[in-house]
């Protein structure tokens, strides 16, 4: 495959609004030893490349400054010891950082094949979302068959995500959102009840739903008041991850029915953990979620898509929050 020396790429000229992401031009990254270089065709838009944007989420420490955590496209060539794959294969990959770009370097372990029937552009959509959802609702949540869930922001990209997996794997799904369009959406993904926080309240409505049994697993990317109102509503043994604040990350919380209802609050975060805990994820996500992917059972859900050299209006929309899904960027 020929390779060009330079790229176009998206890079953020200073801290601040969407009006900060500019195209430019950069060399063409080498593949590392244990790595692949990515012929980029689409590229998933997330929040963190938001915050990055702002200049409140720095990338890793060697990581490049070009946003985007997550590509599909070609592989183009191969660093040293990679056996997994060959150039020309489909695939889509979770990145530290330089999605928004024709090519991008990215460990092997990070690396999956497209889903059978799946286009560049929804494979695109796949790695940030599916790895954070696997990892914190089914690894830290220990989410299981038979038991009830709630997501907060089901009309979010890891929203939109979250909810089918949830029912696919045999859980009874809560989820919130902020309009009736966006709650509609969220039941249609398979969410036994989208409450629309803006005209109910969900404590009351989980409360009435569950028969005051309260929720297994929570899934929590607002954070402030609605970290302790959802202690309130959480079952015995119930488990709370938090992902994200959409609101402030410092509550005032009582520990009392923490301690009382046996519960576990964790956290985490996806972008800087080591190569090998990346592993592991795209394993467990290659052996039980792919196939459901290829069978048509779940798809990533596109709400709209930007070429790459229009990522500043793809940023807009994303800080809207009129979406409902993914937004991507098509690069090629």
């Amino acid at each position: 495959m020929a390779i060009p020396a330079t790229m176009t790429a998206i890079e953020i000229t200073a801290p601040g609004g969407p009006e900060a992401l500019k195209p430019t031009e950069r060399p063409v990254p080498q593949p590392g030893k244990g790595e692949l270089l990515i012929e980029v065709h689409a590229a998933g838009i997330n929040r963190p490349d938001v915050l990055q944007r702002m200049g409140k989420y720095e990338p890793p420490p060697g990581a490049t400054d070009i946003p985007g955590l997550e590509v599909a496209g070609v592989v183009a060539a191969l660093g040293d010891g990679v056996a997994s794959f060959k150039v020309g294969d489909k695939v889509c990959a979770l990145l530290a950082g330089g999605g928004y770009a024709e090519y991008a370097t990215v460990p092997d372990a990070q690396v999956l094949p497209i889903p059978d029937g799946l286009s560049m552009i929804e494979a695109a959509c796949l790695p940030e979302t599916f790895f954070t959802v696997w990892s914190n609702v089914f690894d830290r949540g220990r989410l299981k068959e038979g038991e009830t869930f709630l997501v907060h922001g089901g009309s979010s990209g890891i929203g939109t995500t979250a909810i089918p997996l949830a029912k696919a794997f045999g859980a009874k799904v809560f989820t919130t959102a902020g309009s009736d369009e966006k709650c509609a959406a969220c039941v249609k993904l398979g969410a036994d009840r989208a409450i629309n926080y803006k005209t109910e309240d969900f404590v009351e409505v989980i409360k009435a739903e569950t028969g005051g049994k309260g929720v297994d697993v929570v899934l929590d990317m607002v954070g402030g008041d609605y970290i302790p109102r959802t202690i309130s509503i959480m079952a015995m043994e119930g488990r709370h991850v938090s992902i994200a604040f959409l609101q402030s990350p410092k509550v005032s919380l009582n520990l009392f029915p923490v301690m009382t209802k046996r519960l576990t609050l964790t956290a985490s975060t996806l972008r800087a953990r080591p190569v090998a805990d990346k592993k592991a994820i795209a394993e467990a996500l290659k052996e039980k979620v792919w196939p459901l992917l290829s069978q048509k059972k779940i798809a990533p859900l596109i709400y709209k898509t930007f070429p790459l050299a229009e990522a500043e209006k793809a940023h807009a929309l994303m800080e809207s929050s009129e979406h409902i899904g993914k937004i991507a960027l098509q690069v090629r």
